[in-house]
């Protein structure tokens, strides 16, 4: 909260005019949007609750009338929406909605998650509130904002602790709110292009199958590691340990991403979840380069990264495989 996201945004506003904006407020009496400069765009506000939780079944209603009313010529032509939410919102039922919601996954399509991190308070909201740090593991763009404020040392302090509860987010400096818009867009076309990047297996903690995990940071809830298996796996056991996963522990997975060599697939299989909500795999043209091992990467909090590797491990063992 206060980390400037109303600021950014109105700087996105002007280099991207048809943008359909979505403001979240809590409180009764909304403000933020009164500070949005004038954009081409239409502007929805939700007010009186936090998107994620109170009031989260008025978001697709109010994406679907945008929608149409943008089909009927009643609204400018917009070419893409912007959720802004407050400060202190999970992003996991956003995309939940936009994922298993039919009407909206087939106009639409999930860009990417932007947090912003405030270098001078940032670490203390970090240590304060724990959604702080959920809102940082999941995203694909972590904004560090008012840095010209802190020292160079403050901010590189931020840095790493940002690389540690993220490590595949690309970390970009913004001052007095500016950015380039190509440098915060284009999440999903980066697993397209460039899958190992996207995937960024080489920047976690790798997590051994057997034996004891690496030893935890105790003096963080969320930890992020690596996984990986020599050979193809089989595919009902992959779903079947995932499910269990996302049954059982979903407000503990916090994320995760995979490239995988299945069993009867001769292309890459990619797959992608926050907490409860797993995106349909698909399936990448080729692979990258001959290295064929299946990766995982995953951010959890308060969850065993040795508890992860042992159950994919039994669940493919189970469906008929052999791992080395």
């Amino acid at each position: 909260m206060g980390s400037g996201k109303t600021t950014v945004l109105n700087r996105l506003l002007k280099q991207l005019p048809l943008t359909a904006v979505v403001m979240n407020e809590f409180g009764e009496v909304g403000l933020d949007h009164q500070l949005l400069e004038e954009t081409r765009g239409p502007l929805a506000l939700l007010a009186g609750g936090c998107v994620c939780c109170q009031i989260q079944g008025s978001l697709a209603p109010t994406l679907k009338n945008l929608w149409m009313a943008r089909d009927k010529g009643d609204l400018p032509p917009y070419e893409r929406l912007i959720i802004e939410t407050t400060g202190i919102a999970d992003p996991a039922p956003i995309i939940a909605t936009l994922v298993n919601d039919r009407w909206l996954a087939a106009r639409h399509r999930l860009d990417g998650i932007v947090t912003t991190v405030d270098a001078t308070f940032g670490p203390a909201q970090l240590d304060e509130h724990f959604e702080a740090q959920r809102q940082v593991a999941v995203a694909d763009r972590i904004l560090l904002t008012k840095t010209d404020l802190a020292t160079p040392e403050a901010v590189e302090r931020v840095r790493e602790r940002l690389a540690r509860l993220n490590p595949a987010a690309t970390v970009q400096t913004v001052t007095l709110g500016e950015v380039a818009a190509a440098d915060i867009l284009g999440a999903a076309e980066a697993m397209a292009g460039s899958p190992r990047r996207w995937l960024a297996a080489e920047r976690y903690r790798p997590a051994r199958l057997l034996g004891r995990a690496p030893a935890p940071d105790h003096g963080n809830r969320i930890q992020a590691f690596s996984l990986s298996f020599d050979q193809p796996l089989y595919p009902h056991g992959v779903a079947a340990a995932l499910e269990m996963l996302v049954a059982f522990r979903a407000k503990h997975l916090l994320r995760m991403k995979a490239i995988l060599n299945l069993v009867g697939e001769d292309r890459p299989t990619v797959l992608h979840g926050v907490q409860h909500v797993l995106y349909p795999p698909t399936h990448l043209e080729a692979w990258p380069d001959a290295d064929r091992s299946s990766r995982f990467v995953f951010i959890v909090s308060d969850l065993e990264a040795e508890f992860v590797a042992k159950l994919l491990s039994d669940f493919n063992q189970a469906a008929g495989g052999g791992l080395v």
